[in-house]
């Protein structure tokens, strides 16, 4: 057994990504085989998660996970819940996962929910990283639609459902949305994502008249290039602007 873990605390990385289309998440493949090995016995999708170091506060452990698996220091991080029920690991599945890797399925774990916002081009999984993650990470990270996601381990669907209702919550307040664009976005980029993390289309003429009116929201004198359709005007957060207007209401969804 591994002291330099506290094996009653966890913490659970909603890592989210924009590609200019869809919304996604990043997590991994997690497999249970025989004891021999021949024999796949289930194989389902998880959260990047790990219990912290005896060492570590919260924000810390949270830091690490990401770095680990994505080579970057500089993502968008912010806890947004706990989950302590006590049944949380008693799916037969996880039970029989745990024992197999030599925990005990009977030690209560509360974990701590940290989403992560990242423009996916900026995402960099670090070389040979599939090789070199340590076996609790499980494997195979890879980028899901958040409407193609199958079987989930341990509570990891409801951990990932509170993080989408916390980001919601938190884009009509604070302008943490622009963590998942480019420096540089269309409107119709920005329209797609809000309309992918609310779940709903929004009207596009309405939309431009609210996106024209925020002043933190600079139109350059650039298009895009290389484009079939007419090519749009390009945009970009202002974070100065933003902190002299913030006592205004920022709201682009009423």
């Amino acid at each position: 057994m591994n002291t330099d873990f506290n094996d009653h605390i966890s913490v659970d990385c909603v890592i989210l990504g924009y590609d200019l289309k869809s919304l996604k998440v990043l997590l991994l493949e997690r497999h249970l085989h025989s004891p021999d090995g021949k024999e796949l016995v289930f194989k389902d999708l998880t959260l990047p998660g790990n219990h912290i170091r005896n060492h570590e506060d919260l924000e810390t452990a949270a830091q690490r996970i990401l770095l680990e698996l994505t080579g970057l220091n500089d993502i968008y991080l912010e806890q947004f819940a706990v989950f302590s029920d006590p049944a949380r690991l008693e799916n037969p599945k996880d039970q029989q996962w745990l024992s197999a890797i030599g925990k005990d399925p009977s030690t209560r774990v509360i974990t701590i929910g940290y989403f992560s916002l990242i423009p996916l081009e900026k995402y960099y999984l670090r070389q040979n990283g599939n090789d070199k993650l340590p076996d609790w990470y499980g494997k195979n990270p890879r980028w899901h639609k958040l409407d193609h996601i199958g079987s989930m381990a341990f509570d990891h669907a409801r951990i990932l459902e509170e993080a989408l209702r916390y980001l919601r919550e938190k884009i009509m307040l604070k302008p943490v949305i622009f963590e998942l664009l480019p420096e540089k976005f269309t409107a119709s980029q920005i329209q797609n994502l809000y309309e992918a993390i609310l779940g709903k289309k929004l009207d596009k003429r309405n939309f431009r008249k609210k996106l024209a009116n925020l002043e933190f929201v600079v139109s350059l004198n650039e298009k895009q290039v290389g484009v079939a359709h007419k090519p749009a005007r390009y945009y970009m957060f202002s974070r100065d602007v933003f902190e002299r207007k913030r006592k205004e209401k920022f709201t682009l969804i009423t």
